[in-house]
């Protein structure tokens, strides 16, 4: 059983097991700005398994008003397809139900692009990034 919370302030080694896990090593490698970033969303739920292991961890970015913005949504690779990917964003819109502009960066990488049309997402021609 998959316990999810809101309100969870995740030890900085627990959060880089989880982003090693599904690969995102660039964020793991600086835990201090990771813990920053993940302290200074708006929102962050957390999922942890039955025995308190941390498998999954969404946070967004909102002005709580016209946007919000999905900015990560991550489980351990071997509790993928369980449906706690689906749930954590769910939870994360359910926090601003009327907000109507919900944006999932996906950072163009194809299986989280085609997670966020599986939950109803569409692709826009408009918009532009300025990675730095």
């Amino acid at each position: 059983m998959i316990q999810f919370a809101d309100d969870e302030v995740v030890p900085i080694k627990e959060l880089v097991l989880l982003y090693e896990s599904v690969g995102w090593l660039l964020y793991a490698a600086d835990p201090d700005a990771l813990a920053r970033a993940v302290d200074r969303s708006s929102i962050v739920i957390t999922a942890r398994d039955a025995d308190g292991e941390l498998v999954g961890l969404a946070r967004a970015l909102t002005d709580e008003v016209s946007v919000l913005v999905v900015q990560e949504v991550l489980v351990r690779p071997e509790r993928q397809r369980e449906g706690v990917g689906t749930e954590l964003v769910r939870r994360c819109l359910a926090v601003h139900p009327a907000i109507g502009r919900v944006i999932a960066n996906t950072a163009g990488e194809d299986f989280q692009t085609t997670f966020a049309k599986t939950l109803g997402f569409t692709e826009l021609a408009t918009g532009l990034v300025l990675e730095r």
